[in-house]
């Protein structure tokens, strides 16, 4: 069985004045503040979320 590979993402800007699909993405991936950091499964569905709030993000592998 293969590992699954992470994501480690955390928020450097702030969500005031994003739009509402931004502000949904973040909440998806469980991003809650600036400078939180979670752990995500590299999944397409995270993946097409990252990328729409990538300006907002710092993306690690973990």
């Amino acid at each position: 069985m293969a590992a699954t590979k992470e994501l480690k993402l955390t928020m450097y800007r702030s969500m005031n004045g994003r739009l509402k699909a931004h502000k949904s993405c973040a909440r998806g991936l469980g991003i809650r503040k600036m400078h939180n950091s979670v752990i995500v499964s590299d999944t397409p569905e995270n993946r097409g979320m990252i990328n729409k709030i990538s300006y907002m993000l710092h993306v690690e592998e973990v």
